[in-house]
């Protein structure tokens, strides 16, 4: 069986907008019969098969258990302490005139 770009966009749950511009650009497999993207079976199962994720061969490590913490009991560290510029609107009153539009 043939579907239509709309056809596979349902079945696919994206829009026909992608299919059509995925076939476009050879992206996904697809028939070009009658001066319009048709696909078959076959091709559907493809593009599923072309856009399917799978999981790393190495499982990730676990990021918190192979990093030492840190104690926040003082140490010798010196931390640098921030200060938050005033906002824009109170720097333009205190100090300049506002822009004429």
């Amino acid at each position: 069986m043939l579907y239509r770009p709309a056809e596979v966009a349902k079945i696919l749950r994206c829009s026909e907008w992608w299919v059509k511009e995925q076939a476009r650009k050879d992206r996904i497999p697809y028939s070009w019969i009658g001066g319009s993207y048709r696909f078959t079976d076959g091709h559907i199962a493809e593009i599923v098969r072309l856009f399917e994720r799978r999981p790393a061969v190495d499982p990730p490590l676990d990021y918190a258990a192979s990093t030492p913490r840190r104690s926040r009991s003082g140490g010798t560290d010196s931390a640098v302490q921030l200060k938050a510029r005033p906002p824009r609107r109170a720097r333009r009153v205190a100090g300049q005139a506002p822009l004429a539009a």
